[in-house]
């Protein structure tokens, strides 16, 4: 039996999971490492279910924050809580919105205190909060040397569940090519996978390779550098082990077989025999397609399945309708999805 634990969720089911609670008005507290798109899967959650946001970061709030100021009554005998705000957004709700409280672990335990109330009674400062009003929290964990040092016990069984985003190489490659990181990076995650997300709490001051410092490193690419110090700057970003042995894939990158030669050309276009240059072949050419160019590449796609390389072409396949989804009304598409490619890509690629 594994000894990973059993409260793990990929990106795309914790999106799913999280449009859920919404809608069923479900508290939902989410760990993982740092860098791995917490926060931004929760966004998505929340935009699936149409709801609102208002983010908080209780790592710099004062318990005030989650109640509201002591403020005296007009007769000078009494007093309330004034809400001000986020609270104050919050008591406004007229529709379904999600208060997401970031980083809630490396708040201390006075503030993670203040919002015992409001997440098992729904009320804030002798206030009623709005039905439409839902809970969803992020943290690290406290292995990760993120300032976390635990969260009270009262506070975490308020949450419906806990639960611990896991990257997921297939879904993070979909993500990248959806939102402009780089061929390159997304070649070498593909060809190294274990590097996507290779944290390693440390007290020195140097990067781990993890989601988001790969997409610091797609922003290095997309600048005119001069190589030394964009050679220093890529170990930067994701340390020296990983920086090096993406270095060493650029250098392969930079002598693949002309991509443009094989739009035009695919039967005589050669076919790599290493790995790491098929990854890096595929995903450029996904990237070049056009439902023009498509019988073309999808020609090439079946002459890899001819060489026993039927999981490129496949993965080359997934891009190309993921660059452009035209290429699925194409002659070329039935007749390598009915044919060479049966099988090895689902139709909802």
């Amino acid at each position: 039996m594994s000894d990973q634990p059993l409260n793990r969720m990929t990106p795309a089911r914790l999106r799913s999971f999280v449009a859920t609670c919404i809608e069923n008005h479900w508290a939902l507290l989410v760990t993982g490492s740092p860098g791995i798109g917490k926060s931004d899967i929760i966004a998505q959650g929340v935009a699936d279910a149409g709801a609102d946001s208002i983010i908080s970061h209780p790592v710099v709030s004062d318990p005030t924050d989650a109640k509201g100021l002591p403020w005296p009554a007009a007769d000078h005998e009494s007093a309330t809580f004034l809400p001000f705000g986020d609270l104050a957004r919050a008591l406004a709700v007229t529709r379904p919105t999600a208060w997401v409280l970031d980083d809630l672990g490396q708040a201390t335990d006075a503030v993670q205190a203040s919002f015992m109330q409001p997440l098992l009674t729904h009320r804030a400062g002798g206030r009623q909060l709005p039905e439409d009003l839902v809970f969803l929290a992020a943290t690290n964990r406290r292995v990760d040397r993120a300032a976390v040092k635990g969260m009270i016990e009262p506070v975490k069984s308020r949450f419906l569940s806990i639960i611990e985003l896991v990257p997921d190489i297939d879904q993070w490659c979909a993500w990248a090519l959806d939102h402009g990181i780089c061929a390159e990076v997304v070649a070498f995650i593909r060809f190294r996978p274990e590097l996507l997300d290779a944290f390693e709490p440390s007290a020195d001051i140097v990067n781990s390779p993890i989601p988001r410092t790969w997409s610091h490193v797609s922003q290095l690419m997309s600048v005119e550098l001069d190589p030394a110090i964009r050679a220093a700057a890529i170990c930067g970003a994701v340390g020296d082990a990983a920086g090096g042995e993406f270095l060493a894939f650029l250098s392969l990158w930079a002598e693949l077989p002309n991509i443009d030669q094989i739009t035009i050309d695919p039967d005589s276009a050669a076919i790599p025999a290493q790995p790491g240059t098929l990854y890096a072949v595929c995903t450029a050419l996904g990237r070049r397609v056009t439902a023009g160019n498509f019988p073309r590449i999808a020609r090439y796609a079946e002459r890899l399945t001819d060489a026993n390389s039927g999981e490129f072409a496949a993965l080359l396949l997934r891009d190309c309708i993921r660059s452009d989804p035209a290429v699925c009304n194409t002659t070329a598409f039935v007749h390598l999805t009915t044919g060479p490619l049966q099988g090895l890509i689902s139709g909802d690629a």
